[in-house]
């Protein structure tokens, strides 16, 4: 269950969606954006709510529980906060529940990163939403944590670590070009925000721009979407190409005819610990990251060999490291092989996957003991 995701969401349907019901479960994905039908083998359930907020956190709310509960399902896994109030609804009406937690929402909050919540009330609803997560969610059955660092918010006995580790093998794109040929480019793909260091990226290629050829490839959305407008205007705009929103295939395409992948994440405390998707489909792509210097991201690249960090924030670290990138064909393109290989041998979902199975599977074999 999702008020806020799309039904074509890669963790929820790509990932745990088609592992379960490729493990022979029934499974129904109720979403707040989708068309309803079969997929994959799981059932989608549009619920129809309009893009704004108001409308998804009340009718959409009331509409998920009601459309949940028709479903008479054994287990219900849903994966926004805002379905915290349902959720218990759920545990009351006897159903086993499982809390999808991708991302420490109070600590964003806190931030300043949800910039549809007035300035004056982002410390307090911070309060509420980890105060919720820390007794409300107790009762449920369990919680999936997305990170480490999200998990040890929760009661260990019930907390169950499932990283966003990409497919393997699914951003490989094997008609893609010889790494020596392909143009001076750089891919960053994700949520398009300041905070994710969309005007260093900017920046650093409006500099590289006067070196020749290289570009900035972008595909994402708009974090407000009227941070359009501004990017539009700045000098380094030129030396960008908009992608807008790619399918899974068109992004593999992308990702098999540049130089190297872009995660220049802010230093705040939500996505210091996080352990980003992109970064990680990067490496299965077989291209090197250039990365933000956070503990856990230079453990991940030092060990695997596949990539460089460096501060977001100063604009001659993130230049000299395209520079290196760009005049290394050689070692970059081993950089992105070490990755690649990374991702074979462990750094993907087939693992993380299991676990979330072996969830399903307790939570069942406790059902049946009890009936």
């Amino acid at each position: 269950m999702t008020t806020v995701h799309s039904s074509s969401d890669v963790r929820i349907f790509h990932k745990e969606c088609q592992t379960i019901a490729e493990a022979g479960y029934d499974v129904t994905l109720i979403a707040g954006r989708g068309q309803a039908g079969v997929a994959a083998g799981v059932k989608v359930r549009g619920l129809g709510i309009t893009s704004r907020r108001w409308d998804r956190m009340t009718r959409g709310l009331l509409k998920s529980w009601r459309m949940a509960l028709s479903e008479r399902g054994h287990i219900y896994q849903f994966h926004d906060p805002e379905l915290i109030p349902v959720g218990l609804l759920l545990k009351l009406a006897g159903k086993k529940v499982i809390y999808d937690v991708h991302e420490d929402f109070a600590a964003s909050l806190r931030e300043g990163d949800r910039e549809w919540v007035p300035p004056a009330l982002k410390g307090l609803l911070a309060f509420i939403i980890r105060a919720a997560e820390q007794v409300v969610v107790g009762t449920y059955d369990a919680v999936v944590a997305a990170t480490p660092k999200i998990a040890s918010f929760f009661p260990r006995e019930k907390t169950v670590l499932v990283r966003n580790y990409p497919l393997a093998e699914e951003l490989v794109f094997h008609k893609g070009k010889t790494y020596s040929h392909r143009p001076r480019h750089a891919v960053y793909a994700g949520g398009i925000s300041e905070r994710r260091g969309i005007r260093e990226m900017i920046r650093a290629f409006e500099k590289m721009g006067r070196d020749g050829e290289a570009r900035l490839l972008l595909a994402g959305e708009f974090s407000p979407p009227a941070l359009a407008r501004e990017l539009r205007k700045l000098p380094g705009w030129e030396f960008v190409d908009y992608l807008g929103c790619l399918s899974r295939e068109a992004l593999a395409e992308v990702l098999g005819g540049v130089r190297v992948g872009l995660v220049l994440l802010h230093p705040i405390e939500s996505y210091i610990d996080a352990l980003p998707i992109k970064l990680f489909e990067y490496m299965s792509a077989g291209i090197p990251v250039i990365a933000s210097d956070f503990p856990r991201w230079r453990e991940i690249l030092t060990q695997t060999g596949a990539g460089i960090v460096v501060d977001p924030r100063v604009g001659d670290e993130v230049v000299a490291a395209l520079r290196w990138i760009f005049t290394h064909e050689e070692e970059a393109e081993q950089m992105g092989r070490n990755g690649a290989k990374a991702v074979t041998q462990g750094l993907n979902w087939s693992g993380e996957g299991k676990k979330l199975l072996a969830l399903y599977d307790r939570l069942l074999e406790s059902e049946t003991e009890r009936l």
